[in-house]
Order: C-alpha cells, then structure tokens, then sequence
C-alpha cells in the first residue's frame, strides 16, 4: 500500500521510534521462547507426525505418549529422538502402537546417542514434514477455492459468532448466517477450554456458552461452510481459538484442517486466564510460526483490556499492546495481511465526546498499522438491558468502522447483556451492518479530521503515552536478568492484572531446553519458505 501523509498529523519519527522499542522489549522475550520447549509444543509435534485419537477414557494418545517420554527422560530433550528411537527400535509399528504399549507400562524410553540419535532424528523429521506438507496442501487448497468460487465483495469482512455448544446446531447457524451477509463465522469455544491441558476428541454436542475446539469439529464445520461458500459464490472463512494451554496444539488442528482465522494473541492467557507467562510467549510462538505456515490470518485480544480497564485512560496500552503483537507476529514469519490486530469501541457513550475518542483510537490503529486487517469489536462492557440503545450503540460501532476502514468487522448483538443472541437477533445486528456499509462504507476516502482538531490531537497524545510506555518497560530491571516484559505483565499495566513469571497455569508444563534438544517441527518452521516448500499465497478467547 503506498503510503500518504498522516491525516492525524503523526510524526513518522515517531512510528519508528515505537516500532523500535517494541522490537527491544519483545526480543527478550523471543530469546527466553527459543531457550523453553512446552508440553504443548512436543504434543503439537506428536500431532503433526500423525499421532490423533484417545484413549476409551478420552485422554488424547498424545498426551499419554509425550507424559511417559517425559518421565522416563525429561522434557528437556524434546520428545522426537526418544520416541523415534523406540520406533527404530522395534517397539511398535506406529506411533499409534507405540503410544498404545507406553500408556501400558510396557516400553522404556531412552536418549539415543550417535549413530542411533542420527537415525531418529531423520525419521523424525520424515515424518513432521509429511504433517507440514499437508498444512501446506490445505494453504493451496484455500487458495484454490477462493479463486474459483469468489472471494467476499467488500472490506470489512463481516465477522459473526455462533455458540450453541453442540457443533450439529452450530452447522446450520454459521450457514444461516452466511446467507444473511457473514464473510467469517466464529465457533465460540466452550467455557474454560482455554485451561485444558488436553485436547478433546471428535465432534462435541455439549458444551459451555460455546463449543469445544476439536478437530473433527473444525473438519466438519470447514466442509459446512464450503458447502455454502460454494452456494453463494463466495469464500466463508471460519475462525477459533488457538489460545490457552494447547494452542500450538489447537494452531496444528487449524492448519491440518483449513481454517482461515484464529484468535492468537501473546498475552491474552496470561492476563485473563491466569497462564504462566513463560509457558505462554513458548506456545505463541510456535503456533503463529504454524499459522504463518497456514496462511492463517490470527485475530489479537487488545479488546479485552477495556472489559478490565477504562478505556478512555488506558487506551495507550492497547496501542503498546499492538505494535508487541505485531514484533512477535512478524518475528515468528506472519505477514501484514495475517495481522487481525484487535481494537474495541469500549468508551462508556456517557463520557463527553465518547464518539469523537473512539474515531480517535480507530484511525490512529489504522495509521500505524495499514496493511493489517484490523479486527474492530463492537461494544459489550457498557451494553444494558435497553436493546434500543444498544441497537443504536451497535450503528456507532458500524459507523467508526466505515470511517476509519477497518478489515474486519464483528457484528455487536443488542441483546450481548441479556441473553445468548438468537438467529432472529444476529438478522437484525447483520440489517445494522448492511445499512451503516451501504450507506456510508467508503465514508473513509472522504473524512479528513482538522489537523489540530480534538481527534487529531487525541490520536497523537495515545501514541506518545504508548512510546512512553514501551520506554518505560525497556528501562525496567526492577528483576535482575529477566525481560523488562516480564516485570511489566506482574505489575498489571495491562488489563490491571498482575501475573508473576513464576506462577500461573501450566508452569509445570515448561522445561528449559537442555544441550542436544531436538524437534523436527520447530527446525522446519524456522525455514519459512525453505526446503519443504511453503506456499506463498496471499491474502474473547476461551
């Protein structure tokens, strides 16, 4: 995109002076990720070998392989050379098998040395890369499809949710919905997924206030929605969550089984799930190298820092939060048009100005961010009872939207503080949409704020506090040796919640890499576009 004078009178001094310190405070971070290997991350690995199913109790054959390798020879090493070792061995015939003899009791593990390490590391790594290359498959195969079936005819991308619990009854609400207007359903997850240590397994009819993440229920949504896609004239793409203790597990599932979108951000699960930061900057790493793989466009959780804090005093964290996003999405390999950076319309509408402050914050994310496609979230903090008002709260939404050009857009819901909407009230947010896009969708071209008017000034005052911020955290070594990052996320600038480095969910699932540790996955990750052929195509998390 070819770059044009700042509306808002932003410095492009400035604009490198944040992206440089993002790059300075994440780094550490980076380092620390590359040094630590997750439980996650070995079972990703198991998973992209070919390693799927449960056991009859539902504890997934990669959790009960990778927990018998683990105390039989530590985590440290990786689970790779062990387990292909055994293999070579004679100990089974297939990763199946040899889970199946583990979870009895009856093999050993061992680090393999020399001549025997050689082989297990080259089995291992044939058989990771037949996972990656049909991650690759399903990257051309998208591509495939949106050129023969259309692509959605308007930015943004209209974004709508669906959250019955049961993957038979979300089917026909996303194909519904696709019908009404939607370019992307949402498959809400179920309540509290995010801190199973475990993925479930096969297609799910119960959940919580959505439905459990699986891969046969990505598999059959995926092939639902091309149904429609091929119905209407136009790709649907479909989202998750790729978030919690299993995300570079729940990244895998979404590459082997064509999704679009994932929600992946590198702080939401320490900050509102309470997951120990270490195991989470591990596991985001490696799934956002899967995602960039995938081609997969991941949506960030700014949003949710305004359900915690006010959202008029605190929207510099949003920015600071945003541009380390975009560091550690773009050192793991994501591209611009991968980068859903979220942002929300969060500002109590009481407040003097409430609207002139929300078109603030939106163009200044869609300034410093413009090849990204921003994902706007529409009110929900300060939603009521009253559906009128939030119906009209809802059009607000719609409007800064098409002022400020976002890439994607989720429909708000007037009945989000009442109940789980029904179809009849998705219909009538999606008639929002539709009106406010009609209406006023290229508005953009046109709205030039005063240079020195109140927006302007606004805008420019967030990115100075962000920068502010940012140097703040760089200058912190309140905890010798450690990232700054670290000190900051267990003080709570972001969100107000303070989570300590050394505590959290899943700390147990984390080991510092010892000498000789070897994975296969993160090794050809580390390629991008090398040896085994990456394509190179374009185009509230629970």
């Amino acid at each position: 995109m070819a770059r044009t004078a700042s509306r808002l009178g932003i410095d492009r001094a400035d604009v490198r002076r944040a992206r440089t310190l993002a790059r300075q405070v994440g780094k550490p971070i980076v380092d620390l990720a590359t040094q630590h290997t997750t439980v996650s991350v070995e079972r990703a690995t198991l998973r992209l070998a070919g390693l799927g199913g449960a056991d009859p109790d539902g504890t997934p054959w990669v959790n009960r392989l990778a927990d018998v390798v683990r105390a039989d020879t530590g985590l440290e090493h990786g689970v790779s050379l062990p387990v292909w070792d055994a293999l070579l061995r004679g100990e089974g015939d297939d990763l199946l098998t040899l889970a199946q003899k583990a979870a009895a009791g009856s093999v050993t593990f061992r680090l393999p040395e020399g001549r025997d390490a050689t082989r297990a590391r080259a089995a291992s790594r044939r058989a990771v890369a037949a996972g990656i290359k049909r991650i690759d498959r399903q990257r051309v195969a998208r591509e495939r499809m949106v050129a023969k079936v259309g692509d959605a005819p308007s930015k943004p991308w209209i974004y709508l949710i669906v959250a019955t619990g049961d993957i038979h009854e979300d089917i026909p609400q996303a194909q519904a919905a696709a019908r009404e207007g939607a370019d992307v359903i949402a498959v809400i997850r179920s309540t509290g997924q995010s801190l199973l240590d475990f993925v479930p397994e096969g297609a799910t009819r119960e959940g919580f206030a959505g439905t459990y993440a699986t891969q046969e229920n990505f598999r059959l949504m995926r092939a639902a929605l091309d149904e429609t896609s091929r119905e209407l004239g136009r790709y649907v793409r479909l989202t998750n969550y790729a978030s919690g203790l299993c995300m570079p597990e729940i990244a895998t599932l979404a590459g082997l089984e064509r999704l679009d979108m994932m929600l992946n951000d590198s702080m939401y699960g320490i900050l509102f799930r309470d997951i120990n930061p270490v195991r989470t900057f591990v596991d985001q790493r490696f799934s956002r190298q899967i995602h960039a793989r995938a081609g997969i466009i991941i949506n960030t959780g700014e949003d949710n820092y305004l359900t915690t804090a006010d959202a008029v005093e605190a929207a510099h964290t949003v920015t600071t939060s945003q541009l380390l996003n975009e560091y550690f999405a773009k050192e793991a390999g994501l591209e611009d048009w991968q980068l859903g950076l979220g942002h929300a319309f969060e500002i109590d509408p009481e407040v003097p100005d409430s609207f002139r402050l929300e078109l603030a914050h939106a163009m200044l994310a869609r300034e410093l961010f413009p090849d990204a496609p921003l994902k706007w979230m529409p009110p929900t903090r300060h939603m009521t009872g009253d559906v009128f008002k939030g119906y009209l709260l809802d059009g607000f939404f719609n409007l800064v939207g098409a002022l400020t050009g976002q890439g994607i857009l989720l429909v708000g819901m007037m009945t989000e503080a009442v109940v789980t909407p029904w179809i009849s009230d998705r219909d009538l947010a999606l008639q929002n949409v539709r009106y406010v896009m009609n209406a006023a969708g290229n508005l953009h071209e046109d709205f030039h704020p005063a240079p020195d008017g109140f927006i302007a000034r606004r805008a420019r005052e967030v990115l100075g506090d962000a920068v502010g911020l940012l140097e703040e955290i760089k200058a912190d070594r309140s905890v010798p040796g450690e990232p700054p990052l670290l000190s900051a996320i267990a003080d709570g600038t972001f969100g107000l919640m303070k989570r300590p480095a050394d505590k959290g969910k899943g700390l147990e699932g984390v080991a510092r890499k010892a000498d000789g540790y070897y994975n296969p996955a993160t090794e050809i990750l580390a390629l991008r576009d090398g040896a085994e052929g990456a394509s190179t195509g374009t185009g509230d998390q629970r």
